[in-house]
């Protein structure tokens, strides 16, 4: 094979960067063509354990040449401490075995910081950002409000081309998110900083690929994260604002008149996924721990627990068909050593029917069964009417009601659900000291609990749950959804929302 693209079938975290280690033996040149710092390759080898986010993983590799094509986030800062810290364990790297593309755009400084700043102002809505500035950093290339490496060259243009795009991007740092904006000097000299020495491995790679490719070189593209994380065909908007599909890479690598012979479509024999959106498989509880702790299922870049679940073979098929793989590499399979019986995934349920074809991601959305405990008391029968309302505005969601004097059966659907919500107002003030849960032993970390009291903001049923390691989330948006609708009843108007999160959250 002359040309080869390893890539990611799921959610990125597949083993991508050890495969590449691999495989680099056999080419001559590695290539990135997409992505930025907000992945991590983990490579092991004679040097060490590195965890690589922009640094191609064939740098380990002596006689191979290394490329950061024009598709990549270039953050200069991130790149040249990773470039200093392989550099520490013995690696050698020069401009004759680690080539940037000019035409690649840098990811300035602000694009984390706004990074930060969207995902702060999402609040519970927010998509899981690594917070490395990838968003902002592709939003604002697609809106040619961007420099390129090249540009280091010709401070004077860059310096101009700076001054225009900092007075926008300061509109919308200090007008949007009420930050402090940047002057032109703080960035110049972060670019004068981090940039002056990647000056020397700075060229037109482009042409260097196209000459590489011509002279019978064999060169290896290197995908980051994977298909369901792709911006056009991933589960939106839970996705990269890149494309991580091998379709790309001759694109994203500088060479689009090139072509590729074999896709090494890389699956982990389990499922993991970092961040936020619909996660089918996803097992919570002593079930997850076992498995996070026996594959060391952490976020190379951010250390974030993954979640985890068993191996996914409806998203897999789908994978396999985006990124035309035309082979598989099978990662970890060890890891399920310590079962019995290793599980698998084969169907989804959708709207009550089986289907074995991976859905659009709105139909991944919603709870599968609701169960509801009340009291049989007066409010019972209001409570079977709450249970037809709920059934006819998600019809496909299975909806039970028990009673909540049955602790037995109150422990068991605890056990087996994802998330407890407290719809009382028990807890609220001045009954700050009682809980519907009384046995704390019910609680399990990764289970997710909420409650819509709001006064006191954290109730003894929250606290409690946090300190049993739940997830939990407080009852101030269901305050702020209150009054924005008695906003609208007694006005007329929409309530602005984000001002009243911004002041509330703040």
């Amino acid at each position: 094979m002359s040309n080869c693209a390893v890539v990611g079938i799921n959610w990125g975290d597949e083993g991508k960067g050890r495969m590449v280690d691999l495989l680099t033996r056999d080419f001559d040149v590695v290539v990135r063509y997409q992505g930025g710092g907000n992945a991590g390759h983990t490579v092991i080898n004679e040097y060490g354990k590195f965890a690589l986010h922009l640094l191609p993983s064939g740098i380990f590799r002596p006689g191979v040449v290394n490329v950061l094509g024009p598709g990549v986030a270039l953050d200069l800062q991130s790149l040249w401490e990773e470039i200093e810290t392989v550099r520490a364990q013995g690696v050698k790297i020069t401009p004759e075995n680690l080539m940037i593309s000019e035409r690649a755009s840098l990811l300035l400084p602000w694009h984390k910081e706004q990074d930060g700043l969207e995902e702060q102002r999402l609040g519970a809505h927010k998509f899981g950002s690594t917070k490395q500035g990838i968003a902002p950093f592709y939003s604002d290339k697609y809106q040619k409000k961007t420099i390129q490496a090249g540009d280091l060259s010709y401070p004077k243009q860059m310096t101009e081309r700076l001054a225009e795009i900092l007075e926008w991007k300061n509109l919308i740092l200090t007008k949007v998110y009420g930050a402090k904006g940047y002057t032109l000097e703080e960035i110049t000299s972060w670019l004068e900083r981090y940039g002056e020495p990647l000056r020397p491995f700075i060229r037109e790679t482009g042409r260097f690929l196209m000459g590489a490719a011509a002279a019978g070189k064999r060169i290896l593209f290197e995908a980051q994260l994977g298909a369901l994380r792709d911006l056009e065909h991933g589960i939106c908007p839970y996705t990269t604002s890149s494309n991580t599909l091998a379709a790309y890479a001759l694109m994203g690598s500088g060479m689009p008149s090139g072509s590729l012979d074999e896709v090494v479509g890389v699956v982990k024999a389990y499922s993991t996924c970092v961040g936020e959106g619909p996660f089918v498989c996803e097992w919570f509880g002593p079930e997850a721990d076992e498995l996070r702790t026996a594959g060391a299922e952490y976020g190379a870049k951010t250390g974030r627990p993954r979640r985890v679940g068993p191996i996914d073979l409806v998203a897999t098929r789908y994978g396999v068909r985006l990124q035309g793989a035309t082979c598989i590499a099978l990662t970890k399979l060890d890891v399920l050593g310590y079962m019995d019986k290793i599980p698998l995934c084969v169907a989804y349920e959708v709207d009550g029917a089986e289907t074995r074809d991976f859905p659009f991601p709105a139909a991944l959305e919603g709870a599968k069964e609701i169960r509801v405990f009340n009291k049989r008391d007066g409010f019972w029968e209001r409570a079977l009417a709450n249970l037809k309302t709920i059934g006819e505005a998600a019809p496909a969601c299975k909806i039970t009601l028990s009673d909540l004097d049955d602790a037995e059966a109150l422990r068991k659907s605890i056990d087996t659900s994802d998330i407890l919500t407290n719809a009382t107002r028990v807890g609220m003030a001045p009954m700050d000291d009682a809980s519907l849960i009384t046995d704390t032993s019910m609680f399990r970390p990764g289970l997710i609990v909420t409650d819509v009291v709001y006064n006191p903001e954290e109730t003894k049923l929250l606290r409690e749950a946090k300190a049993a390691g739940c997830t939990t989330f407080d009852g101030l948006g269901m305050l702020v959804g209150q009054g924005a609708a008695s906003f609208k009843l007694y006005t007329g108007l929409e309530m602005p929302i984000d001002e009243v999160c911004d002041a509330i959250y703040r």
